[in-house]
């Protein structure tokens, strides 16, 4: 089984989904080294006014990433979404992702992300206007629907095949639900069964044994995973052992994961600088700690949390790794 992306046959097909604030460049190019077949960067919106940000500076570097890379656009209006496209081709992008699955309240109330759903014909305005404005493969991720009794992702991704995206992700949650409650793969079922184009199944792909389920349940070529990575980039590596073998994947090591663990937070300080760099470690930290050894964060966190110095966070996490 493998995922065809318009040119681009992708190595695996476990991917790394794309999450604000997780899947940035230190960390797509991990997991991609562990067996992602496909990173998606975190949200951008690429405006004139923002071009010069911070955020907007490390979101959209690229630079030594594995091909293809692939940007996701966020905004509401079709023509400011075809812009958008068009800039992230400059800055690298071989795929453009459409995000039209993000809950958050930030994004919704602006009439983007998951909340487009509820405008079936905006949806479609916007497919064709992106579609047409780039000439590499156009991708999508969206959710089940707006809420329980709206559930139109079948509806969506008709008239997203018949734009011309060439890989739709879903969520199988509704945008009312967020993270809440468990993911539901009936809709996902629904949308592989009804079109030709490639739909990945996102939502509670927690471990191997799950995606071959979800894999088997829905009929989807692929699966997407997201927050099961953070602070387990190594479920990759997992789900495509599984999935070629049909078992699990042998004991990883604790000192390769330690090896990589201390890489990882390295890139991080060494991508954003002193001050950032700490900041934004501080989240894989907890993630990674929880990941090896839940009981120690009662002594741990509230004093690495604290830290406010580089060299001091990294000596003291090697610290702790070291005695696990």
């Amino acid at each position: 089984m493998s995922i065809q992306i318009g040119p681009y046959k992708l190595s695996s097909i476990a991917l790394l989904a794309p999450m604000a604030g997780t899947s940035d460049k230190p960390f797509r190019m991990l997991c991609r080294s562990l067996g992602a077949g496909l990173t998606t960067s975190e949200m951008v919106v690429i405006q004139a006014h923002l071009l010069n940000t911070n955020k907007s500076k490390y979101r959209l570097d690229f630079a030594g990433e594995e091909t293809p890379i692939s940007i996701q656009i966020a905004g509401s209006e079709p023509q400011e979404l075809a812009l958008s496209a068009q800039k992230a081709v400059e800055f690298g992008a071989n795929i453009i992702d459409i995000n039209m699955g993000c809950p958050a309240k930030k994004v919704c109330n602006k009439a983007s992300g998951s909340a487009l759903m509820q405008d079936e014909a905006l949806v479609k305005n916007i497919l064709e206007a992106v579609v047409s404005a780039v000439d590499i493969p156009v991708t999508l991720k969206i959710r089940t629907g707006w809420d329980a009794d709206n559930k139109n992702a079948s509806v969506v991704a008709q008239i997203a095949e018949q734009s011309g995206i060439q890989m739709l992700s879903v969520h199988g949650r509704t945008k009312a639900d967020k993270y809440n409650g468990m993911a539901e793969y009936n809709t996902i079922q629904a949308v592989v069964n009804l079109v030709g184009i490639p739909v990945i199944a996102n939502g509670d792909i927690t471990s191997a044994k799950k995606a071959q389920q979800v894999l088997d349940y829905t009929g989807a070529p692929g699966v997407m995973i997201g927050r099961a990575a953070q602070g387990n980039p190594w479920i990759f590596s997992e789900v495509n052992h599984y999935l070629s073998t049909g078992k699990n994947l042998d004991y990883i090591p604790i000192e390769e994961k330690k090896s990589t663990i201390l890489k990882h937070i390295q890139q991080i300080h060494a991508f954003y600088g002193d001050f950032l760099g700490l900041r934004l470690a501080r989240k894989h930290i907890l993630w990674y700690a929880t990941h090896l050894d839940k009981n120690s964060m009662r002594y741990f966190w509230p004093t690495i949390n604290k830290i406010t110095d580089r060299e001091q966070q990294f000596k003291l996490f090697k610290d702790y790794l070291n005695q696990l």
